[in-house]
């Protein structure tokens, strides 16, 4: 079983910028896809980006399109998730998850990486 591993998050001002990390235990090449997700107090995890192994461009929420760059480097087995523009809304507990194989859907989450922007 595939454990992922956030880190990059913290506290940042309106308009500032981070890059999460995610890394994996095992090849990512192997998994069928990875993602991002977000969880803001007393609100439903939301999904924000993703990408599968074969696929060569990123999938964006709407709340996160043209400021955040989803990427990954398979040599490195870690996913990143540049946010830029960032806005108090912003501020949630991000998850990193992956679908392991085909049809399995997002089965594997890391522990999360609290993100906060400040106004």
């Amino acid at each position: 079983q595939v454990q992922l591993v956030e880190s990059g998050g913290g506290l940042v001002q309106a308009g500032g910028s981070l890059r999460l990390s995610c890394a994996a235990s095992s090849p990512i090449a192997s998994l069928h896809a990875m993602g991002w997700f977000r969880q803001a107090p007393g609100k439903e995890r939301d999904y924000i980006a993703g990408i599968t192994a074969t696929g060569s461009r990123p999938n964006y929420s709407d709340s996160v399109k043209g400021r955040f760059t989803l990427s990954r480097d398979n040599a490195k087995n870690t996913l990143y998730l540049q946010m830029n523009s960032l806005q108090p809304e912003d501020t949630a507990v991000y998850y990193c998850t992956a679908a392991t194989m085909l049809g399995s859907g997002f089965d594997t989450w890391g522990q999360g990486t609290q993100v906060t922007v400040s106004s």
